[in-house]
């Protein structure tokens, strides 16, 4: 008995300005091309359940085009696995604000979908000899999360939040109504739990597992990318699991949209001439990969320490060429850390002397290219401590 587990969809997601030539957001159509990809791959599986766990929309009323290219699709997969048991758990951006409000999920129903979008509900199914606890994350009392009904394979799709599971300030941004500990899983009980909400894919436990999300569709995209990276995952994906046997694979799913995070560096005490240089090599050195360089693709540069004055007299106008060639090119720039002369700078409560202040001014002062700047602050100092031998004794003299 094998499963196949994705969720988060996010179709009708939109991003950027930039259009297909048939008007519709290029992003947008971005997701629904990585939604076809994995529709195919999961045809191809041939798995004998198929859980979706949330997620599916991007909006509780999403575009037609968005609609009907997901009816389109989950029609393509019933009608290719006609023998497969295909389950769909709604997700907090699914789910309507009131109660009186239907959401678009029932509309899958009529193509033999088993949807999930109001209340926790339980799917049994004896000639599988399997069990399935649907939970969608909708406000409202939670079920006890055990199976009440003996079945060989007991499986719980749920969306939801894991406390810890998500940075602090992306469960601010995107909350999930229901809120579901560790514990509170019991998933020692059940066969396999099918988790959504949490785009990144990880493992709670051997049987348990957020799939993450198809494509880069979170409020913290760049989060989610380093998170992946130091995870050690080479992109988004499906899970494949077999209940019996409990062996597991994640599927990775080709990326629709390279995103490239350009190397980060610190401006201090860079003059404008050198922060042109510093980025325009960076944007070279992509150039020269091999795989298109910045061409279409999402970028990202973060500049730390770059004052405003300088920022301002930055090229613009190869800037706006880099704009032009990726489909966003994103650059971060983040301002100086203010001197704080009562801050700590060495024992708790030290004052910074006048040679901390000089020393970070010198270190921060915007220089032309030809100016060695540590001999500049080498000499500076040495004059300041000069100038205190001098009038330091005279001072005492008079007191005296």
């Amino acid at each position: 008995m094998r499963l196949v587990h994705l969720s988060d969809l996010h179709l009708g997601y939109r991003q950027y300005q930039r259009l297909t030539p048939g008007g519709i957001n290029q992003r947008e159509a971005d997701i629904a091309r990585t939604f076809a990809v994995a529709i195919d791959r999961v045809i191809a599986l041939a798995p004998d359940v198929v859980v979706v766990a949330g997620d599916v929309f991007h909006s509780v009323r999403p575009t037609n085009q968005a609609i009907l290219h997901a009816f389109l699709q989950f029609g393509r997969l019933v009608r290719s696995l006609p023998d497969s048991v295909v389950v769909i758990v709604a997700g907090n951006h699914d789910t309507p604000r009131s109660t009186e409000t239907g959401g678009i999920l029932q509309l899958f129903a009529q193509l033999g979908i088993s949807v999930v979008d109001r209340e926790p509900t339980p799917i049994t199914l004896p000639d599988r000899d399997l069990y399935i606890l649907a939970v969608p994350d909708v406000p409202g009392s939670r079920p006890d999360l055990r199976p009440t009904h003996r079945a060989r394979y007991n499986v719980l799709v749920l969306h939801g939040d894991i406390p810890g599971t998500l940075a602090p300030h992306v469960a601010a941004a995107d909350p999930a109504a229901l809120q579901v500990s560790r514990d509170d899983l019991n998933i020692a009980q059940w066969s396999y739990v099918a988790l959504g909400h949490h785009h990144v894919h990880s493992e709670i436990a051997p049987n348990a597992f957020y799939s993450g999300s198809i494509d880069y569709t979170s409020v913290d995209t760049w989060g989610e990318l380093d998170e992946q990276d130091k995870a050690g995952l080479t992109g988004k994906g499906i899970i494949e699991y077999d209940l019996e046997t409990a062996e597991y694979v994640f599927h990775a799913l080709p990326a629709a949209r390279q995103l490239i995070e350009l190397q980060s560096f610190s401006a201090r005490g860079m003059s404008v001439a050198e922060v042109n240089e510093r980025i325009a090599k960076l944007v070279e050195r992509c150039d020269d990969d091999g795989e298109g360089g910045i061409d279409d693709k999402i970028v990202r540069l973060v500049i730390y320490d770059l004052p405003r004055h300088v920022a301002r007299e930055l090229d613009h106008k190869a800037l706006r060429e880099y704009k032009r060639r990726a489909l966003n090119f994103q650059l971060d720039t983040r301002r100086p850390e203010p001197l704080r002369l009562h801050a700590a700078s060495g024992a708790p409560g030290r004052r910074a002397t006048l040679v901390d202040f000089v020393r970070e001014r010198l270190m921060s002062r915007t220089l032309e290219s030809d100016i060695d700047r540590d001999e500049m602050v080498k000499r500076a100092l040495a004059y300041l401590t000069e100038a205190e031998n001098v009038t330091l004794p005279a001072a005492a003299a008079a007191d005296a």
